[in-house]
């Protein structure tokens, strides 16, 4: 091979790692049964390659090459640890010189339990969003912060702490045994699921989506639907990502104003990722669906709508008052407030809302007194209706967000 220009090469590992560098520390972790000495092995192999691909030039197969590299690492640091008889039998073809790349369904098995490993509920939910976002996303530290808008050295204390707490209390890297399953599963969805909030309506900031957070959620919602194909809710949260993802291009103005759903224009939204979404929903519903797929329902209801007048608003609050027994929030009340407000009228839809304002989970929620602004308004109770949408402008942290009620706020003031 001829020598490349080292600026071809480290693009080249950049792109590799970002596509490859989940399987090959999935399948290092099974070798080593360490996710966190995984990624360092990973990351030697990242920098071999830095180092040889400039002389060498870029291989053909660039994800085999550091999959192989990766493996000799593991394989030489288990020799050093002395275990490298009792391991020998357990690598198998794994040892050899050249190894084949490994088969879709070990790969698969492999990504499976580091999913799982990355969300393990031992860990907290920030740790275990950072660490997967890392693992399985391939985001660097600074992605991750830049995403979440907390300090770099915050993303980085919150990997080490998640991988020396898998370590100390000996996480197997394995899948979860039967009758830990759903919970299991509950807290990986939970994680893809916080991912793509972030991206779909970010809590602070100058922006008011991340799409490429909405992006790499669907990516690992998609793995997963392709790994556990028979899990109705993983089809249900896939569904109900793709529907709103679909929206994504119109929920912003040309200056990246924020713009509510009534006023999309729906000519922009994804058609291909609202057929996808139907179909996802469609093979939830047949496996028997829980509270991700009542939500991809309520989803589809938008996205069969012409219009805001077309939608099946009664479907809507009847949906939202199912998913309420199914899954009780004051989120979810606060939602059915809407639907209920645009079916059977904004007084109806008030009382919903008054009822759940003493919850202290919606204390700091800027939603909350923005849906009463909204039904306050719309019954001509404009003075309420402008406090209540001062109210949200200084609960929440998103400035575009914070332009938005402080413009509906000025939209309820009497005309000069």
């Amino acid at each position: 091979m001829a020598a490349t220009d080292p600026r071809v090469v480290h693009r080249a590992v950049e792109a590799v790692w970002r596509i490859d560098s989940a399987q090959i520390i999935a399948s290092l972790a099974r070798i080593v049964r360490d996710v966190g000495l995984a990624e360092e092995l990973a990351q030697d192999a990242m920098v071999i390659a830095l180092e040889q691909w400039p002389r060498s030039g870029v291989p053909d197969d660039p994800g085999p090459w550091l999959m192989a590299t990766a493996k000799h690492r593991a394989i030489d640091l288990l020799r050093r640890r002395g275990r490298y008889e009792r391991k020998l039998q357990e690598l198998g073809r794994q040892i050899e010189p050249e190894p084949p790349p490994a088969e879709p369904e070990d790969i698969g098995d492999d990504l499976l339990r580091l999913v799982f490993t990355t969300c393990h509920p031992v860990l907290p939910t920030e740790g275990r969003v950072a660490l997967t976002l890392r693992l399985l996303g391939g985001l660097t530290t600074d992605e991750i912060a830049r995403a979440f808008l907390v300090p770099e050295p915050t993303v980085a204390q919150r990997i080490v702490r998640a991988k020396r707490t898998l370590a100390t209390r000996q996480v197997p890297f394995e899948l979860p045994p039967p009758a830990a399953l759903a919970e299991r599963l509950s807290s990986v969805l939970e994680v893809i699921y916080l991912v793509f909030n972030e991206g779909y309506a970010a809590t602070a900031g100058e922006h008011w989506t991340r799409p490429d957070l909405c992006a790499e959620a669907l990516r690992l919602g998609q793995i997963l639907a392709g790994l556990i194909p028979r899990e109705p809710e993983v089809h249900g949260l896939v569904a109900l990502m793709e529907l709103q993802a679909s929206r994504l291009r119109a929920r912003t103005g040309p200056a990246g104003e924020a713009i509510l759903l009534p006023d999309q224009d729906r000519r922009r939204w994804d058609r291909l990722l609202i057929r996808r979404g139907l179909e996802a929903l469609d093979r939830a519903e047949a496996l028997g669906g829980g509270p991700y797929t009542l939500q991809a329902a309520i989803a589809a209801c938008h996205a069969r709508a012409f219009g805001p007048d077309d939608t099946d608003w009664p479907r809507i609050a009847a949906l939202y008052l199912l998913l309420g027994h199914v899954s009780p929030s004051p989120i979810v009340e606060l939602n059915r407030a809407v639907a209920v407000g645009m079916a059977a009228g904004p007084a109806r839809g008030l009382e919903v809302v008054d009822a759940v304002v003493s919850e202290r989970a919606l204390a700091s929620y800027p939603l909350l007194p923005a849906v009463r602004g909204d039904l306050l308004a719309k019954l001509g109770r404009l003075d309420e209706a402008r406090q209540e949408f001062e109210r949200a402008a200084t609960l929440t942290r998103n400035e575009r967000e914070r332009a938005l009620f402080l413009d509906r706020a000025d939209a309820c003031r009497p005309s000069p």
